[in-house]
């Protein structure tokens, strides 16, 4: 697979096969990870990987309830969160692998390079032919202090890119995107 399928096949993947990501399939997916860029080469990312079912479970309880909470309090819109309402609903959809990538100290660019590892590594799984997805709405909970403390995650870092990674349970689609919008070209 070329860098160029890899980036053009990705999608998000909310259906996983049972079962955790094998430990040295992780760890090859962190070594792309720490492969992205970073500035002045400060390398800031640091990984937490969860692969205990009912750990998952317990922190997508917490997250459903505080994503619902902000999400009405910030925006006034309880529209879109019926999934989050359900009891059965998994914010991380049963899948069996959570990769937190979380910044150490963050300044001006610790979070962009998170940001730029958490491609790497999942255009590395794309490649391998795993799903992942960002699940953006677990990040709050992630970064509670007693989530924190749970996770292992010292008190001054920061849960920046939360990526469930596992096999996907049927075909990979990518969907369609918007044409780049210019705003100049000088």
């Amino acid at each position: 697979m070329t860098v160029k399928d890899a980036i053009y096949g990705r999608c998000s993947v909310r259906a996983y096969l049972p079962g955790p990501v094998e430990r040295s399939v992780v760890s090859e997916l962190l070594e792309a990870a720490v492969r992205a860029p970073t500035a002045m080469h400060g390398e800031p990312w640091r990984f937490i990987v969860v692969q205990d079912m009912d750990l998952l479970k317990r922190v997508s309880d917490r997250a459903k309830a505080l994503f619902v909470a902000e999400t009405v309090r910030l925006h006034n819109r309880p529209e879109g969160l019926n999934a989050f309402s359900q009891p059965g609903f998994n914010v991380f959809y049963d899948a069996g692998t959570l990769i937190v990538i979380c910044a150490e100290n963050v300044g001006h660019f610790e979070v962009a390079d998170c940001w730029l590892a958490a491609e790497n590594m999942m255009l590395a799984a794309h490649a391998m032919g795993l799903g992942t997805c960002v699940i953006g709405s677990a990040v709050s909970a992630l970064n509670l202090p007693e989530l924190k403390s749970e996770l292992g995650i010292p008190p001054e870092t920061t849960a920046v890119a939360p990526i469930i990674v596992g096999s996907p349970r049927g075909g990979l689609t990518s969907s369609a995107r918007k044409s780049p919008q210019i705003l100049k070209w000088c």
